[in-house]
């Protein structure tokens, strides 16, 4: 009978960000298998995609900031002329509305609203948009 002594004290390695970004992205590149990279890189599997599915919510979470254009009152021809033909998402405003605000939910909707807006109506149209 044989028997193996390990010496020392097994200790949890810790990753740099970097290191963890460069491994995620190893991943990522086409034809690339997870269990090869980590092997390679002398991690579980497991590991690496627990790494991959904290990037991916990582990105997601907390507010951010979305682009804004902010044009002067002109007539609807005019105000054509402004907005880019590339962005067809947006319109131009009637000169008659003031205080007009639009939020953009992407895939989810787009509310608009002016100064006149009720804001407990507002208020219940925000919170159904938000729990969907």
């Amino acid at each position: 009978m044989r028997v193996e002594v390990l010496g020392g004290v097994e200790r949890r390695r810790r990753w740099s960000h970097d290191d963890k970004i460069r491994i995620i992205e190893e991943t990522l590149a086409p034809g690339a298998k997870v269990t090869e990279v980590a092997r390679r890189n002398g991690i579980a599997a497991s590991v690496v995609f627990t790494w991959r599915r904290q990037a991916r919510t990582v990105e997601k979470v907390g507010p951010y900031f979305a682009p804004v254009q902010i044009a002067t009152a002109e007539t609807g021809e005019q105000a054509a002329k402004v907005v880019p033909e590339a962005d067809r998402r947006v319109r131009p405003v009637p000169v008659a509305r003031t205080g007009l605000i639009e939020i953009d939910f992407g895939s989810r909707g787009r509310v608009r609203v002016d100064a006149q807006v009720d804001a407990d109506a507002l208020a219940r149209v925000l919170d159904v948009l938000e729990r969907r």
